[in-house]
């Protein structure tokens, strides 16, 4: 058969150079049919392997009679049902080319994203153990936030799936920023929309920053697919080879990576690198509140004896003269901060670990305090009684009466074989 090369020479030959078909067959030497046919030719030859039938071909009858009634039946039960012998190859590849017939098409558009109008937000988790204390590491979520336009990354490890962490980590990936998308794209995390609706301090979030977080329908990965593709793309580039000290560690390590790899590589896609389309992301953005959102975890309770206030498994103490009164916990990232009436009573560096108790030495020794204070006050009363006397509030004395006395003032008398006073009166008034 003739091939490109000798095509391509016998056009330039005849039409270029203007040589006889006669003597470019002499040339080549090749038959001045074939001559004449490569001049006839408007394009390159192209070689065309008849088709062959395949193994396949004979049970196609049978396979296509049950997609008739199943259509989605999976490959190995088919080849159950028609007793199938060979490799399981030609029947996946009958498949392929006659099930559509059956089950339909169902075409995708292609998505075009505006500047500043989405960002797909997810939790991924690293399947590297992260050492949060003494002899203990934990797998630990990192929240990863995707700008739809750019492709730009931003991601941060956080403690806990909680709603009041993940708001946290949000604010802190939109602050570093500096702006806010127009529509915050999540699927039905439990802490976000786990309902299928909006949580309310999920929803409070979002009016403080003038944005919206919109959920993903149920069964559909493909509507935040971009992150979902990042968290494959974090698991083969970033993790491998890796090892961290410590969740801080981690987030260094990572968002050095994010800036000089995932971030200025060049995106198919887009046809560029998300560094350099970030600024017009950015334009388009909204701007940042005035007022920050309310993020972290919060909640109120009435402080027991013991004094220690528990927030994600872990016990942090509190100032004990607030036992018995109603202390607000407001928990970041970072920090456990402990309010009565407005007031700081307790304040601890969040620890990420499971079922620790953090204490502070002050408030052991203020406690110490009051219990020796407790007991010396015990003491004195119980001397003051054995005195027969007692002291008020303010300090001076007050005698205390023996119980006959209180019998005597008011005519009682428990002895029945004692004369009464009023038995008294009548024998004095005969």
């Amino acid at each position: 058969m003739l091939n490109v090369e000798d095509w391509a020479e016998i056009r330039r030959l005849h039409r270029a150079e203007g040589v006889p078909i006669k003597e470019i067959a002499r040339r080549l030497g090749i038959a001045r049919n074939t001559v004449r046919a490569a001049l006839r030719s408007d394009g390159p030859p192209r070689y065309e392997r008849a088709p062959r039938g395949s193994v396949a071909d004979a049970y196609e009858p049978q396979v296509r009679a049950l997609l008739v009634q199943w259509p989605t039946m999976p490959g190995p039960v088919i080849a159950q049902k028609i007793g199938w012998p060979y490799s399981e190859g030609p029947l996946k590849k009958l498949l392929a080319r006659i099930r559509p017939e059956y089950v339909g098409i169902d075409p995708s558009d292609r998505t075009v994203y505006e500047p500043g109008e989405i960002a797909q937000c997810d939790l991924w988790f690293p399947e590297t153990p992260i050492p949060v204390a003494a002899r203990q590491v934990r797998i630990l979520p990192v929240l990863v936030l995707t700008l739809a336009f750019s492709r730009f990354l931003s991601a941060t490890m956080i403690p806990s799936r909680q709603g009041g962490d993940i708001l946290s980590g949000m604010w802190l990936l939109i602050s570093q920023l500096g702006r806010v998308p127009k529509t915050l794209v999540w699927d039905r995390e439990s802490a976000i929309g786990g309902t299928g609706k909006v949580s309310v301090p999920a929803a409070a979030f979002a009016g403080t920053l003038a944005t919206r977080i919109r959920l993903a329908p149920p069964k559909d990965p493909e509507f935040k697919g971009m992150v979902e593709r990042n968290n494959g793309f974090f698991e083969t580039s970033f993790l491998p080879g890796r090892a961290f000290a410590s969740p801080a560690d981690f987030n260094s390590q990572f968002t050095d990576w994010l800036t000089s790899r995932a971030n200025t590589r060049t995106v198919r896609a887009i046809h560029g690198r998300p560094v350099d389309l970030l600024e017009t992301d950015y334009q388009a953005m909204t701007v940042l509140p005035a007022v920050a959102p309310t993020v972290g975890l919060t909640h109120r309770i009435r402080l027991a004896r013991d004094y220690y206030v528990r927030v994600d498994t872990c016990d942090y103490s509190v100032d004990p003269r607030v036992i018995g009164r109603f202390v607000d916990i407001v928990a970041s990232p970072t920090t456990v901060e402990v309010f009565c009436d407005r007031q700081l009573v307790a304040r601890h560096d969040r620890s990420w670990a499971k079922h620790l108790v953090i204490t502070d030495p002050d408030h052991v020794a203020t406690a110490r305090q009051m219990r020796q204070a407790l007991a010396e006050q015990h003491r004195a009363q119980q001397q003051a009684g054995q005195r027969g006397q007692r002291r008020h509030s303010d300090g001076h004395p007050v005698a205390i009466r023996a119980l006959p006395d209180y019998d005597a003032l008011f005519g009682v008398d428990f002895d029945p074989t004692s004369p009464t006073a009023a038995d008294a009166a009548e024998a004095s008034n005969p």
